[in-house]
């Protein structure tokens, strides 16, 4: 059996339980039969993009949920297991360990006169740089916006934009990019 229809089993299984529902309700809301749905759920099935859409959505939940890794109750995510990526002088390290539809977060370390070029994002994508310590100026379009620790600053993440830390000391922030959904 492989990974991916082993989460989906065990996802299907979580969520329906959650909501208290059988497995012909939700067959019957995504509009398959009841015979696939017990499919789905015994981690076996390969099935269609189309009945994959059809099952989130009588969840409510997204395909990538579905998918993903079954949650634990908790756990630690140790540093060392993160990605990091540089970014000009700036070293980029995503905070979370799975991936989040429609969002993602990731810690800025900027050396002191550090910058870095974002990389816009689709159309109607939020961002925003929470500043932790130090100062980071964010531009925006040509427009410069300047955060010191416990600032946020909000704006369009399909524009041009560019971090910099304008101090002498080094300086964290943590971006946060909701992206838009399709």
């Amino acid at each position: 059996m492989d990974e991916p229809a082993r989460n989906l089993g065990r996802n299907l299984r979580q969520l329906r339980s959650a909501r208290g529902v059988s497995q012909g309700q939700l067959a019957r809301a995504a509009g398959i039969p009841r015979a696939t749905w017990s499919n789905l759920e015994s981690g076996g099935a390969n099935p269609t993009l189309g009945v994959l859409a059809a099952a989130a959505s009588a969840l409510g939940v997204s395909v990538e949920e579905l998918l993903a890794p079954p949650h634990t109750e908790g756990r630690v995510l140790k540093r060392d297991s993160l990605p990091v990526r540089r970014a000009g002088n700036a070293m980029v390290r995503r905070i979370l360990g799975e991936t989040l539809p429609g969002a993602d977060v990731e810690r800025i370390e900027l050396p002191p006169h550090g910058r870095f070029v974002g990389i816009p994002h689709t159309a109607g994508t939020r961002e925003f740089l929470a500043c932790e310590s130090g100062c980071i100026e964010v531009t925006v379009a040509g427009e410069a916006h300047l955060a010191e620790a416990g600032d946020v600053v909000s704006f369009r993440g399909d524009m041009r934009h560019a971090y910099h830390n304008p101090g002498a000391e080094p300086a964290v922030g943590y971006a946060i990019v909701l992206l838009t959904s399709p």
